[in-house]
């Protein structure tokens, strides 16, 4: 079978990649081991999606078919240090309808898999799971394990973390783990959270609370595994109690909603994202810490570039060659870079316990706060690259 584009990997990186070509003169393949499946209830995995990429999913159709009463704006976020500092943004301040909107990452998915079941450019193939590749001059040969073989001009790796695609074609990855393990779950409150998101730098990690429609929050509590796997036994009440305390009860008594899930963390550092014929996107590119809730946001950013790319090359220029892909690589490096050094930074000099840090950090976040001009640029700069 003979294709301009085969994507593996049906994760959200992956189906917006092959939603933003729906109106190109390629011809695609995705390939998936499964479909999406839908969440009972409400998702524990959320992401908090910047206008800009709520910008892209309106580009490829998919925003207007999401469930409007399942997305929370933000209108303001909290941040508070460990030693009484504190760093606010609102979005009536910097002159926004909101800084950007939590979204499950089941509802996102659920949407784009039914739009590219209905795409005319795309061949679906599901259930399906790489087995082999051989990388010629003049095209890549992808062996399924149903037999099939696909040859393509380009083939893209969207197929997560621990990539067979970037493994097989000798794409390093550099992991530093954090020994953090990051715990989810839904809770309902007893008091408004009225579209603010909070975040704590706590002694034991970070944890943030994300709002829900209604009275609900979903949470992200990046602490050492010890700590994690401690929560994890909790019975339900106890659970929601220990999370309250750690918020300080800003809404009051916490009921949780969903069982409490954890993932292992750890930084995923890839030099290279792309090889003769293939290129990489969302977390078989890169893996950052979950504290800024922009990993999802990175990975849409890939396709968008990637497919914007495609799509403005004119049909005699080969799309997988050497050339074009490295125009991909660079357009992506800085914000990449950019993100997992923050992170990274961040998470290590709330976890430092050198004598003297703990004030001089809270004191930055303070100053920060302080000064209006620098803190609506971060911010600025945030809803228009993220």
């Amino acid at each position: 079978m003979q294709f301009d584009v085969v994507i593996v990997g049906g994760g959200l990186a992956g189906l917006s990649l092959a939603c933003a070509l729906r109106d190109t003169r390629l011809k695609i393949a995705l390939v998936e081991s499964r479909a999406p499946v839908p969440a009972t209830g409400w998702d524990a995995r959320v992401y908090a999606i910047s206008p800009a990429n709520a910008d892209f999913l309106r580009q490829i159709g998919a925003w207007k078919h999401l469930d409007a009463e399942r997305i929370t704006p933000i209108k303001a976020m909290k941040i508070l240090g460990d030693g009484g500092a504190r760093l606010d943004f609102s979005a009536y301040e910097t002159g926004v309808p909101e800084l950007g909107w939590i979204l499950e990452s089941s509802l996102m998915a659920g949407e784009l898999w039914e739009s590219v079941k209905r795409q005319g450019n795309l061949t679906l193939l599901c259930p399906a799971a790489p087995h082999a590749i051989n990388i010629t001059e003049a095209a890549t040969l992808l062996t399924l394990d149903t037999g099939q073989t696909l040859s393509t001009r380009l083939l893209v790796g969207a197929d997560g973390r621990d990539s067979w695609i970037r493994e097989a074609a000798g794409l390093p990855a550099i992991n530093t783990p954090y020994d953090e393990m990051g715990l989810v779950a839904n809770f309902e409150c007893e008091r408004p959270h009225r579209g603010i998101a909070r975040q704590w730098f706590r002694d034991d990690g970070v944890l943030a609370w994300l709002p829900l429609p209604g009275q609900r929050i979903s949470i992200v509590w990046s602490t050492p595994d010890t700590n994690a796997q401690a929560l994890l036994t909790l019975p339900a009440e106890a659970f929601g109690a220990r999370v309250a305390a750690a918020g300080n009860d800003e809404l009051g008594k916490l009921r949780l909603i969903t069982p409490a899930n954890a993932f292992p963390l750890r930084l995923m550092r890839v030099p290279r994202t792309i090889a003769p014929r293939l290129a990489l996107i969302g977390d078989a590119a890169h893996g950052i810490h979950p504290l800024s809730g922009h990993g999802i946001n990175l990975g849409y950013q890939d396709a968008r570039a990637l497919a914007e790319l495609l799509a403005a090359t004119p049909e005699w220029q080969d799309i997988g060659s050497a050339r074009l892909l490295r125009r991909y690589q660079r357009a992506r490096r800085e914000e990449t870079l950019l993100m997992q050094y923050t992170t990274h930074t961040l998470r290590r000099l709330f976890r430092e316990k050198l004598p003297g840090l703990r004030p001089l950090r809270n004191i930055g976040m303070s100053l920060t706060n302080a000064l209006p001009v620098l803190k609506n640029s971060l911010v600025r700069y945030a809803l228009g690259a993220f």
